[in-house]
């Protein structure tokens, strides 16, 4: 199994040093080529104006909307989650439009407001570990939208189908729970056995 990771700025190392401990190769991915080989892809936390500029200018915004055409498993966290919403407010900007939600961009306050929380999820008995850092709200999920985790009342981990996404950073703890439910969507999609747990 093969998982690209978005490499243009943000926590990119860390999703990849998390993978590399559960024994998965990864690809850094800055150009639509680098998805060739790749069965699923994660988009992660940084700024996500910086990155939807890149995905435009380097051909990527069209590649990733393809990739999620054919199926294969998405992961945005943080800024990648904002990413794939359908609408994105304070303030507007455009995305990819892969998961019918509506997130509001610096939601859980500026960086100083950070914090390590945990909460319930669907994924296991004992709460879930998260890390926010400046995390969007996801303040309307669409219909057919699963909330895996909640964190103070609000959605904080949803999925669609193939398309994961978190407010928080599940790469900056040791918990490899939510990337072990992402690696089985990918292997749901490409026909492969899941790691075992």
């Amino acid at each position: 199994m093969k998982i690209g990771i978005l490499a243009v700025q943000g926590d990119f190392a860390a999703h990849a040093a998390m993978l590399a401990g559960m024994g998965v190769e990864t690809v850094e991915v800055r150009a639509p080529e680098d998805l060739a080989d790749c069965e699923g892809l994660i988009l992660p936390g940084g700024e996500s104006t910086t990155q939807l500029q890149f995905l435009q200018e380097e051909g990527l915004y069209e590649a990733i909307k393809k990739f999620a055409a054919e199926d294969k498993a998405i992961f945005g966290t943080c800024a990648g989650a904002i990413l794939l919403a359908t609408e994105v407010k304070n303030p507007p900007q455009e995305s990819l439009g892969l998961l019918d939600m509506t997130v509001l961009r610096n939601g859980y306050g500026r960086q100083v407001h950070s914090d390590v929380v945990s909460g319930p999820s669907t994924l296991k008995k004992d709460p879930l570990e998260m890390v926010f850092i400046r995390g969007p709200i996801f303040e309307r999920i669409g219909p057919n939208v699963d909330v895996l985790a909640e964190f103070a009342g609000k959605p904080a981990l949803v999925q669609k189908a193939h398309i994961l996404a978190a407010a928080f950073h599940p790469e900056l703890t040791d918990d490899t729970t939510v990337h072990q439910h992402f690696l089985e969507l990918v292997a749901e999609n490409s026909n492969r056995p899941a790691l075992a747990r």
